[in-house]
Order: C-alpha cells, then structure tokens, then sequence
C-alpha cells in the first residue's frame, strides 16, 4: 500500500497523472527551517519526518502489514541566494516575494522520501527558474487573485505565473510540487526489491 503523506491537491494529481494507486494521509509537522539550516537539507528533512510521521501513525492502526506500507512524503522550497522562500504567511510577504524573484533566476528545490518497513530512501530534485520584470501592479494583480497564497515563492507556474516564466532548467513537475521521474525510481526500486540509492542532486 502506498500512502501520499501531503494535503496538496497539485501532489495529489501528480502521482494519480504518474498511474499510481494510493491514499492520501496528510503529515502535520513543524515545518520552520532551523537555525543556518541548507535548503536541500531543510527539505529532505521535511521530506523525511513526514514520510516516517505517517508510517508509524499507519502502522500501528492498519490492518495492512508494515511490510506492505510505502509512505511518501515531499516538501518543496523555493531559494535566492541561499535565502528560503516558503509559502507567505500574508499578502504582503507575497508580494514581497515576487519582487525578490522579479528579473532574476531562482532554484526549486523538492525534497523527497519514501519511509518503508526496511528504510527510509531520501532524495532531491532542483529547477532553475528565470522570472520576467514583474511591475508592482502586476504584482497586486496576482497577489490579489489569492493564487500565491499556499505556493512556496509565492507563485504557481501551472498557474496565472506561467505567463512570467521564460524558461526554466530542470524537471517541470519538481517546480509543481512532485518531481515525477524521480519519485518514480524511489517507488518502483522498492516494488522491486532493491535500493536504486538515488543521489542528493
């Protein structure tokens, strides 16, 4: 059985459009950064304890086997200049977001797990993203659409965002929310019975 440790519908969609069957368990985790914490490192540890959270939480209350259980968990950043960008706890700090990303190249960084009866296997995808000169009307336009509200660097690039991206280097769907072809290698190297390692990109 497999188990989406996340509340996002956009994660959610992801992995059904990847054909994988399985439920949703949202984690509910602190999930501030500590104190000169790397952002590859604040998301795979996110990543982690959500994955590990929901195993223990299922394990002891399903009737399926914990050697049957596979819970994925996925936390996804955004960063400039090694600064975190999560999501805006207002409207302002949204805007204030994407005037930082305005004319400039910033990174998405998904941090991933997948916590099973043996081990938990860990990994992380990153995008570079170009962003367009946003102007401060533009800007009060889209924070007010309410699009940023619950988008890690304020924005949506499946959203009304899309128009400001040019281009990007990388996985599209990592910029989404789940990086598709590597959550895949973590979720079929443990149907098949050995640890692919994926790396820490």
């Amino acid at each position: 059985m497999l188990i989406l440790a996340s509340a996002s519908p956009r994660r959610r969609e992801l992995l059904s459009q990847a054909g994988f069957t399985f439920e949703v368990h949202p984690a509910h985790i602190p999930e501030d950064p500590l104190p000169g914490e790397d952002p590859i490192a604040y998301v795979t540890r996110l990543a982690r304890e959500k994955a590990q959270a929901v195993f223990e939480q299922t394990a002891q209350h399903s009737a399926a086997t914990s050697a049957d259980l596979a819970v994925l968990g996925a936390d996804t950043t955004v960063t400039l200049d090694n600064q975190i960008l999560g999501k805006p706890t207002d409207a302002a700090d949204a805007a204030r977001m994407l005037r930082l990303l305005s004319g400039r190249s910033h990174r998405v960084i998904t941090g991933v797990a997948l916590a099973t009866a043996h081990n938990t296997e860990i990994a992380a995808e990153v995008t570079a993203v170009r962003f367009l000169t946003l102007s401060d009307a533009e800007i009060e336009a889209y924070v007010a659409t309410g699009e940023p509200m619950d988008k890690a660097g304020a924005y949506a690039i499946q959203g009304r965002a899309a128009r400001w991206i040019p281009r990007i280097e990388g996985c599209y769907f990592n910029v989404v929310g789940l990086p598709l072809a590597l959550v895949s290698a973590l979720i079929e190297s443990r149907d098949r019975g050995y640890n692919c390692s994926p790396s820490l990109k």
